[in-house]
Parts: structure tokens; C-alpha cells; sequence
């Protein structure tokens, strides 16, 4: 497969992906987005949707072949503002549909797995992968959150990845 055809099926699953969120944003209050009541762990939907949109915004600052996942900007505002989120999640839309690099491309990913700041060799393709499936990941928690707020949305693959067996 050419690397512009593996670029394609990298980047349309996660434009699908991240769509989810533009569902979730149009739907929900600036209080919903904020709201920190849902124990375990208390943590607002704005914060998983701008820890993930964080996730993707590192990649774009490639920089001498690498890409620090720990410089992420955690804008407040995202997780507190369906607005201001809606335009970070189009703003990122935008740079994935621009995107072009060779999916192959080796790069180091700096990133802390708790016992400080490793390098880890990645390749572009791994790392875009890897954030799609960090999406869905977030998506499931966010989905509890939801829940737990007696919010329910029409989706019956969000929080889902495509490889979970259904019943």
C-alpha cells in the first residue's frame, strides 16, 4: 500500500472518531461539559475531550523528528466551553486533513510512563494509531461520565473499539 493510501486509512477512521466528540460538544451544556460530580475519580468530560484533542496537538508540533506528548497546552477553557472546544476540535480537524507525512517515518516519541520524561522510537503511523485508540479509550470513560449524569446519547459504538466483540 502506498503511503498516501496508509495515510488515508489512518486519518478517515480518526476524522470518524473524532466527529463522536462534535456530536458530544453540540449536545452538551458548558455546565455538563464542566461537571466534576461523577465519583470515582471526579473528572469532567471537558477534561477527557481536552486531554484527547492535547494528545493530537502534540503530534503537529513534530519537530527535528521528534513529538513530546508532554507538552501538551491544557487550555482550561476547552474543558469548560463547548465553544472553545468545538474550535480546538475543528482547528485539529483541519491539521489531520492537511496532514502529510509518510506513515513510515521513524520518530521518537518523548513521553512519562510515570518515572519521568523516556524517548521511544515510534514511526508516524504507530503514534496516529495510538491516539485513535487513546480517543476511544476516552471515549468509554466519558461515556460512564454521561451515564452517571443521566445523559444518554444515540451512539451505540461510542467508547467501543472496532475490534470488541458485541453480543
Amino acid at each position: 500500500m502506498s503511503t498516501l493510501g496508509t495515510m488515508n486509512s489512518l486519518i478517515e477512521p480518526t476524522l470518524k472518531s473524532l466527529k463522536k466528540a462534535e456530536v458530544i460538544l453540540f449536545n452538551l451544556t458548558d455546565e455538563q461539559l464542566s461537571n466534576t460530580s461523577i465519583p470515582p475519580y471526579f473528572s469532567s468530560i471537558g477534561k477527557h475531550v481536552r486531554h484527547i484533542l492535547d494528545f493530537y496537538d502534540c503530534i503537529f508540533k513534530l519537530r527535528n523528528n521528534k513529538i513530546d506528548l508532554t507538552t501538551r497546552s491544557r487550555n482550561p477553557l476547552v474543558e469548560q466551553h463547548c465553544s472553545d472546544a468545538i474550535n480546538y476540535l475543528y482547528e485539529l480537524n483541519n491539521k489531520l486533513r492537511n496532514f502529510r507525512v509518510n506513515t513510515n517515518q521513524e520518530i521518537i516519541v518523548v513521553d512519562n510512563l510515570g518515572e519521568g520524561n523516556i524517548e521511544i522510537p515510534y514511526t508516524i503511523g504507530a503514534l496516529l494509531a495510538q491516539a485513535n485508540s487513546h480517543t476511544i479509550h476516552h471515549y468509554a470513560i466519558i461515556n460512564y461520565i454521561l451515564n452517571g449524569m443521566k445523559i444518554s446519547i444515540n451512539d451505540l459504538e461510542f467508547g467501543y473499539n472496532a475490534t470488541t466483540p458485541r453480543a
